[in-house]
């Protein structure tokens, strides 16, 4: 049994990955043992169509599957994974009772994902290129009135990442990728850090479908900007299993930390949506996030936590209404605004729960120092990787002023309920100080600042 088939065995709503070379032989066989009787309609836009939407449509006919007219969706300009697109996908669908096989990438995916979930239909996934984690992940990330948020859907039933198309899409799409997986190694971190102070413990079944090969899959850059087989095998492979570690988990943890805040905050603002000939990507955002957070990780890890009073920290910790105040000042968006209250409410302690806190934190300190050591990687060494890939690896990569990465660091910790180690810097008071820290001449976004 591969490694895919037992993470399947853990997620609860995905049925059955077909992941390697020449996998999409096997979508027809799958979908009528899933399906039996089910009629098939594909979805995919005029690019991701000629890629694999007719091999598509000849494995389901031989496998006796009745195919509905496909639908397909404009090629250019680039598809937007706005929500009048999920309602002209779910029109679409809705002329029949077939089941949606979406043909293509991430917004693809997503769009076909949330409508057929709004028709209370399952559907399934042809991956056509290795540029995210979400084909097995449940939930879509959809632009709605304006605001990027992730909406609530099922995972696909059936999913094939067939590693020979893979291979085939454009370079930046599986940078894309990369970048996204490299976010694991910080979100790893951040996991370590809740189960220490018993925020979120780890659970190692689920810690292993994502981290075991990690550091493999992100070995090869270069294999993965060329094209190569191997490369882009392992990259696909850990992206298929955080979708379904997330699936197994009940919630995203395993594969999106504080390095994923980086990157939610600027899609909440609409960073990249204008940019041409594509749309910046969430994979480049979180690789950016991915090095940002490892940067801090660096100067978390030199504090020298023994000289630390705990109880002095947390009589500097705000109330609640003083916490509230300042998320009101830091957003322009009343929507972000309210969702930054609700989230930063749900995670908020007193000062006696933050001096708790601190104090287990000392006392662990040492073994817990080298546990986060383990698992991280140096931030330039993270940047090197993606520059080697083809990914961005500094603000003027992502059309991001020195300042607005700077500020992100205070804002991204508001955003999310999700403990990370944004939240312990901020309960100790040093989360301004050790940012401001990075962008000295002498330190790591200083000496590139210039």
């Amino acid at each position: 049994m591969s490694v895919i088939d037992e993470a399947v065995q853990r997620a609860d709503q995905t049925a059955a990955v077909s992941a390697g070379p020449g996998a999409l032989s096997d979508l027809g066989r799958m979908f009528a043992r899933q399906l039996p009787g089910a009629s098939a309609r594909l979805v995919a836009d005029q690019r991701t169509w000629q890629v694999a939407g007719p091999a598509a449509q000849a494995v389901l006919s031989q496998a006796g599957v009745v195919l509905t007219e496909p639908f397909i969706l404009p090629g250019s300009p680039e598809l937007y994974a706005r929500y009048e697109n999920v309602e002209l996908v779910r029109q679409a669908l809705a002329e029949d009772d077939a089941i949606a096989v979406a043909i293509g990438a991430g917004t693809l995916n997503d769009l076909v994902k949330r409508a057929s979930d709004e028709l209370g239909r399952r559907y399934a996934v042809v991956a056509t290129a290795a540029s995210m984690d979400g084909y097995t992940a449940f939930g879509a990330s959809i632009s709605r009135d304006g605001y990027k948020q992730t909406l609530d859907c099922q995972a696909p039933l059936l999913a094939v990442a067939d590693y020979d198309i893979m291979a085939q899409a454009p370079s930046a799409m599986s940078a894309s990728g990369y970048g996204d997986l490299l976010g694991k190694v910080v979100a790893g971190a951040d996991w370590i850090l809740a189960d220490a102070l018993g925020v979120e413990p780890i659970e190692p079944g689920v810690w292993s479908l994502v981290q075991a090969s990690l550091r493999s899959a992100l070995s090869d850059p270069a294999g993965v900007k060329a094209g190569r087989g191997q490369a882009i095998a392992e990259l696909s492979e850990g992206l298929v299993m955080s979708g379904l570690a997330m699936q197994a988990y009940h919630g995203s943890r395993p594969a999106s930390g504080s390095e994923h805040l980086f990157s939610h905050l600027w899609e909440m603002e609409g960073l990249g949506v204008d940019l041409e000939p594509r749309r910046l990507s969430h994979g480049f955002k979180v690789a950016l996030g991915s090095i940002a957070m490892a940067a801090l990780y660096e100067l978390v890890l030199e504090l020298d936590w023994s000289a630390f009073d705990p109880a002095q920290a947390a009589a500097g910790w705000a109330s609640w209404p003083q916490r509230a105040a300042l998320i009101e000042s830091r957003f322009a968006s009343a929507d972000l605004t309210a969702a930054a209250l609700a989230q930063s409410q749900a995670k908020y302690v007193d000062a006696a729960a933050v001096e708790a806190r601190l104090v287990d934190l000392i006392a662990q300190w040492p073994s817990l120092r080298q546990r986060l050591a383990d698992q991280l990687l140096p931030a330039a060494e993270l940047q090197a990787s993606l520059r080697t890939v083809g990914a961005p690896a500094g603000p003027g990569d992502i059309g991001l002023t020195w300042e607005a990465l700077r500020d992100t660091y205070s804002r991204a910790q508001l955003i999310r309920s999700r403990y990370t180690v944004l939240d312990l810097l901020a309960e100790a008071g040093l989360l301004e100080g050790l940012a401001d820290r990075l962008f000295q001449p002498d330190d790591f976004w200083g000496r590139q600042r210039g």
